[in-house]
């Protein structure tokens, strides 16, 4: 019988990253395996503007093993897939077969560059009370067999007490097997809270080295390529990850918030650009950036290691863009809006309230996405807020955000789902994910019940990107920790494109109470 198992870099079920590749922005999703050796089912969702092209695919198992079959496997090429891409923005599938359990990487080419994505394979196994509860079970009724059996044809009745006896000691095996296999603690996770080797996946609880929670990693090194490029033009970006204590490369990068990495750019207008990088081997990332206007781009990474935690590193050079000679640049998005209010980004009216602008006062931003229901979670979620300041509201933007104080990137609130609230009749309850914190009563019920849909928006499941029926409401909470300007941008997905709309808020001094 083939081994059940699942794809997933953290031991769980499907995994969806998010791939900047060129010039199309992708959500690859790597469906549950059910079986090994088995189909691995992939699913690539474009969006609005994503060229035509073809997608050339292949899986290989990694990792190191004791078994001489399974170390020769390792970095060879199992299967490969060719997905064609269409100008309409949809999913589009492919079926590659995977031949055993442990470390794998997909890669993705459109024949300029090629993205890998590293996925775990785990066997799925009993714990040791839950075989000792079967073995237990399975020897008592076959002593039952055996007892009666004596009963019946020895001629000395005390006989029936050597297979009574086992009997009553499997129902002891069994019973207490079945007792401790609910309150004994999970084996560690494969790709999450230890590091994978092929042989520690196929027995997670065999002694496969420290977890990774008990003890610290060092923060990361991020280093980019290069720092002065031209503008008008494409700057391929090169980012570097190393351990700031070894100087290796980072090579133990898991997918966080639907990617790998998220890298925020911030141009000398004020134009965000928030990307995917492709994973090209240890520790090195890949990404295009384009350059239309001169001056000064200011870029972090936001990532997370294994037993590390969430870190956003900024570049400290960032980009300089000269402008070439007799060539004019020019800026890429409309400034950002003084103050809330609403504006039209893509055809799509955008209105901005905000509950309070107090410095140390939880500040509840709703923003309403047009006027249905017609939002798509991306990464996840339906809403992303990046937040720069305190800057000057007159200084160029990619400057000013080198040097900020604070660069922040929040989530928006989740919430259960309608149907819930139908039916228990009783106020929505937002769902709480490690990046929401705790609603304030300034969060209207009716704000929360035209954002629900989403029973979770930060980590126990996937939400389908290809579903259109959040919204139009999505809020946030925040605290500016100080007075002063700040640059905010809200994303959001509608219609399959990203809308992404400026704003520049003024955050008044923390009010004094007679």
């Amino acid at each position: 019988m083939s081994s059940p198992a699942g794809a997933d870099s953290n031991d769980g079920g499907d995994v969806q990253v998010a791939q900047t590749l060129g010039d199309r922005e992708l959500t690859v999703i790597l469906r549950r395996v059910t079986g090994v050796p088995g189909p691995l089912h992939v699913d690539v969702f474009t969006h609005a503007g994503t060229p035509a092209g073809t997608l050339h695919l292949a899986v290989t198992p990694t990792g190191v093993s004791t078994s001489a079959s399974a170390a020769s496997a390792s970095g060879t090429v199992a299967d490969t897939a060719v997905v064609i891409l269409g100008v309409r923005p949809r999913t589009y599938s492919a079926q590659l077969n995977v031949t055993q359990v442990g470390p794998w990487e997909l890669s993705l080419g459109d024949g300029e560059r090629t993205a890998t994505i590293p996925f775990i394979v785990p066997e799925q196994t009993t714990s040791p009370a839950e075989t000792a509860a079967y073995l237990g079970f399975s020897g008592a009724g076959a002593l039952i067999l055996v007892t009666v059996l004596v009963a019946v044809r020895a001629r000395r009745g005390w006989w029936t007490l050597v297979p009574g006896g086992g009997l009553v000691a499997c129902l002891t095996v069994a019973v207490t097997g079945a007792l401790l296999s609910s309150q004994l603690p999970l084996p560690p996770s494969q790709g999450g809270q230890v590091d994978a080797t092929i042989d520690g996946v196929k027995d997670p609880y065999a002694s496969v080295g420290q977890r990774t929670g008990d003890y610290s990693r060092p923060p990361a090194t991020l280093l980019l390529s290069s720092s002065t490029e031209r503008a008008g033009e494409v700057a391929e970006l090169r980012l570097t990850l190393s351990d700031a204590a070894t100087g290796l490369p980072l090579d133990d990068v898991v997918v966080h918030d639907g990617a790998l990495m998220h890298l925020l750019a911030i141009g000398p207008s004020g134009q965000l650009w928030h990307l995917h990088p492709v994973r090209t081997g240890p520790g090195a990332f890949e990404v295009p950036l384009s350059l239309p206007e001169a001056g000064h781009y200011a870029v972090s990474a936001e990532f997370a290691r294994r037993g590390g935690g969430v870190q956003q590193l900024r570049s400290a050079t960032g980009i300089d863009a000269v402008s070439r000679s007799g060539a004019q640049s020019t800026a890429g998005d409309a400034p950002a809006q003084a103050g809330t209010g609403s504006r039209t980004v893509a055809g799509v009216e955008v209105r901005l309230t905000a509950s309070s602008l107090v410095a140390g006062r939880a500040t509840v931003l709703t923003a309403r996405v047009g006027d249905t229901a017609t939002l798509q979670p991306w990464l996840g979620m339906l809403g992303h807020l990046i937040v720069v300041g305190p800057l000057s509201p007159t200084a160029a933007v990619g400057a000013e955000t080198q040097k900020a104080q604070l660069w922040a990137h929040s989530h928006s609130m989740g919430a259960v789902p309608d149907s819930a609230h139908e039916a228990s009749g009783t106020q929505e309850t937002p769902h709480r994910g490690p990046h929401s914190p705790p609603p304030t009563s300034s969060a209207s019920s009716s704000q929360l019940h035209s954002m629900s849909g989403l029973t979770s928006v930060n980590g126990d499941g996937i939400a389908d990107e290809t579903v259109a029926a959040y919204g139009p409401d999505v809020a946030f909470v925040y605290t500016f920790p100080a007075a002063g300007h700040y640059r905010v941008w809200v994303q959001a997905e509608r219609d399959n494109t990203i809308l992404t709309v400026p704003y520049l808020l003024h955050v008044t001094g923390t009010e004094k109470t007679p």
